[in-house]
Formats: structure tokens, sequence, C-alpha cells
């Protein structure tokens, strides 16, 4: 495999997500794969695993290729570049690293600055007092929260101090369906992601595999009298109150909370 030089991108655009804490259902990652997988991708460079990643957290895989022969895959941060039809996307994905992560940080915006983007967008996904079955909220920057953070607001916040243009998305995935995947959630964030970019990316099977997990999800909550009517009163609140910037902030900060409990 021959490394895509960070060089001569069209109107790079910069998108980042981790799997892990800031990645609730898999639908900020999911957004990277979505896009790997539907245009033409090539592969940049990747960090050292050595220096971010506890590998007795983040254990080597061996898997089989298709010549037979087996290889270890590590854990670690890879640096793709999509090539959309008339822009070139810089895609940022691996696990949350476990150490060093002011040096993990400083290396990524010292690679984003060399490209100079006109946009860096971080992705995250929590878990929320979400209904299944209204659209998905996704958030934007403009909270007021003080108190633990993940990779992708640390990352996000090193990325303002340089200068660069960053915006923050966070789609809220409901607390009582949290098994991954949630593709509906990783539809609203591509979605998001389009209106950034002037740019409607093809949604390709996401669409209808996000309608099948909504139908699914209907099912199992019918199935239980007690989830059903908090599901129910869930749907009351959404139907009848706008989520304003506030209630959006609330329900951020209350997810951080959860997670740094």
């Amino acid at each position: 495999m021959v490394p895509t030089r960070l060089t001569d991108l069209r109107r790079p655009v910069v998108l980042f997500a981790f799997s892990g804490w800031n990645d609730a259902g898999d639908a900020a990652t999911g957004v990277i794969d979505h896009l790997t997988e539907g245009y033409e991708t090539e592969f940049s460079f990747q960090l050292d695993p050595d220096e971010y990643y506890d590998l007795t957290e983040n254990r080597p895989v061996l898997v089989r290729q298709d010549n037979g022969e087996r290889s270890i895959q590590w854990a670690t941060t890879e640096v793709l570049v999509a090539r959309l039809p008339d822009q070139d996307l810089v895609l940022v994905n691996g696990p949350e690293p476990n150490l060093r992560w002011k040096a993990f940080c400083a290396a990524l915006v010292s690679a984003f600055r060399s490209i100079d983007p006109e946009r860096v967008i971080a992705m995250g996904a929590m878990l929320a007092d979400a209904p299944h079955s209204r659209p998905v909220p996704v958030s934007e920057d403009g909270t007021d929260y003080e108190g633990p953070t993940g990779i992708v607001g640390v990352l996000a916040q090193a990325c303002r101090d340089a200068g660069l243009t960053t915006t923050s998305l966070w789609a809220s995935v409901p607390h009582y369906v949290a098994e991954p995947p949630n593709p509906k959630a990783t539809l609203a964030l591509l979605q998001r992601v389009g209106e950034f970019l002037d740019n409607e990316l093809e949604p390709g099977e996401l669409v209808d595999r996000a309608a099948t997990w909504e139908s699914r999800v209907t099912d199992l909550v019918a199935e239980d009298p007690d989830v059903a009517e908090y599901v129910a009163s869930l749907e009351v609140r959404y139907d009848t109150a706008e989520a304003t910037g506030d209630e959006i902030a609330w329900e951020f900060e209350r997810y951080l909370r959860r997670r740094g409990r």
C-alpha cells in the first residue's frame, strides 16, 4: 500500500470520530465507515500504537488475509482521504487513545494545519432521553458544560486553539437501546455533515437500515408495557416542545456527568 500524501487536496475538510467513550451506538465512527465504503478512499498514515494505546486494553487482533496468511491488526488511529466528486475529505478514525493525549492531539493538529482545511468536523454520540421513533437530535457546539470530556472534545479544542474553523456534532442515541450499531443516528450525523459541506452525501443502504432498525426497536418496546409507557412519555415530550439550545446543553452535560461517574 502506497500512502497518499496530504497535498494538493481539493477544498479539504477534516472529519474525525473515535470509538469508545465518545461513540454511543457506534454512530459517529459509523459515519467514517460509511464514507470509507461509499467513496474512493486512500490510506495516508497511521499513528504509532505504542505511543498512544495501552495494548492490554486495546489488544491486537489476529486476522487471516485473502491469501490465507495471518497478520496482526494493532489498535491505532488512521488518517484516510476520501475522494468526493469535487472535494476531498480527510477522515480520522480509531479507538480513543489511552495515553499521552496532548502529544496525540499535537500530532494530528500538525497534520491538519499542513492541509489548511476549510473546516474540521468532530463527531460524537451520547446516550440521551431521546425516543427512537423521532428524528435524531444532533447538537452543534454551543454548550457551557464544564467537567469530564473525551478525546473528541479535547482534539476539537486543540483544533480551535490552533486557529482551525471547528464544529462539533453530537447525535443523541436512546439510552434504552444503546447496543450498536445505530444506523439511524449515523444517518442523522451524515446528513448534518453534508449540510456543512454543502454537498449531499450518498446515504446508500443507511436509509433502509435505519428504517429496519427503528421498526425492530418499536417491536421490542411493544413487548414490555413499562418500556412502552416510558417511550410514549418521551414521544410526548419531543412532540410538544421544541428542543432549545439550553435543553440540548443540559442533555449533553447529563450524559458527560453520567459517563464521568
